[in-house]
């Protein structure tokens, strides 16, 4: 059943961090059938359960109406120090795995692309227009815009400064009414919109979502271990990682109390179902719940200890990374991180 342009407007718009060109956005629901948005990733380490946030806000999309572009930026990754020899494995790893992450989430992939970003990238016409948007942006401009997303360290590599000019041109030759990232994007996402209409392109409305903290108190990083949980743990390494994780009794601000806010509780309301706890009679016994804030105020009142919430935590992301083709992941995998 097709729902109205608000629900559709509010179903896009839940969860998100920001907006850019929400009237914008609500005129487009308005006026097209099938509105087309891109979320891009450069496949450069595992991708992790730090994912599951803009995948659950691809799912949002795609019941909004959207088709929905993944743009898997081989040349990105390279751009980022990712070794050239490398990429075409990651690149078969990232287009195996992203997939079966959302699906495994129960959602309906059927309005889903994936797209190598190399085959639209190395054209003619596409690098014509990156020279060209080089010529309107600064080193300033490039180097602030890269910032939060490229590794530009001590002594940057001009490819860091190309970085954020050719993510801004695959709006236009991905053919797109919309990107999708998230907040560490503002900057890249904020230079398109004002050089893109410089070479006669339309800007497009940028829609961002929140940033999961990592297990440690940090921003969840495909390349460190510490901080992230990836798609190929097993349920014990799943549970020692989320052991270690921050969270201090009756405090709610951590990494794991943010992923059952923005991803866990969403998806168990989507699906109406509740958030199991499993505890042994002597502390309380089995309590469900049915929405996150009764969660915060149990935590937050210390009747719900961080280690129950861990392990109850533990076993929802397993079962969902259960739901994942292992076997073929794991065989990419090695290949591609050998």
């Amino acid at each position: 059943m097709r729902i109205g342009v608000e629900d559709r407007f509010e179903l896009v718009k839940r969860n998100t961090a920001e907006i850019i060109g929400e009237d914008n956005l609500k005129k487009l629901l308005k006026e097209k059938k099938k509105p087309v948005v891109y979320w891009g990733t450069a496949p450069t380490g595992k991708p992790h359960v730090g994912y599951f946030l803009p995948f659950l806000k691809i799912a949002d999309l795609l019941k909004a109406g959207f088709h929905v572009k993944i743009l898997l930026a081989d040349l990105h990754a390279a751009l980022d120090n990712t070794p050239w020899v490398v990429l075409e494995k990651r690149y078969d790893y990232y287009a195996a795995a992203i997939p079966e992450a959302i699906k495994a989430i129960g959602v309906d992939i059927k309005e889903l692309e994936i797209v190598k970003g190399s085959e639209i990238q190395l054209k003619p016409e596409y690098m014509f227009d990156v020279l060209q948007m080089s010529s309107y942006v600064s080193v300033h401009d490039a180097h602030k815009a890269a910032s939060e997303v490229v590794k530009m360290g001590d002594n940057p590599k001009l490819s860091g400064l190309i970085y954020p000019i050719m993510q801004a041109m695959d709006e236009q030759y991905l053919n797109v009414d919309c990107q999708l990232g998230g907040t560490d994007q503002r900057k890249i996402m904020v230079l398109a919109r004002e050089n893109l209409p410089k070479l006669g392109y339309d800007s497009r409305i940028e829609i961002m979502n929140p940033l999961l903290p990592g297990l440690i108190g940090k921003k969840m990083s495909s390349s460190s271990e510490d901080t992230k949980i990836d798609f190929l743990d097993s349920i014990e390494t799943v549970k020692k990682k989320l052991n270690k994780a921050e969270f201090v009794e009756g405090d709610s601000d951590n990494g794991v109390m943010a992923f059952l806010e923005y991803f866990l509780m969403v998806v168990k309301k989507d699906h109406k179902e509740s958030f199991l706890v499993e505890r042994p009679e002597k502390f309380g016994g089995n309590v469900e719940y049915n929405n996150f804030e009764d969660i915060r105020r149990d935590v937050v009142s210390k009747k719900l200890h961080p280690m129950d919430v861990k392990i109850a935590v533990a076993i929802e992301i397993s079962k969902i990374l259960s739901k994942m083709n292992q076997e073929k992941l794991r065989k990419l995998a090695e290949k591609a991180y050998e």
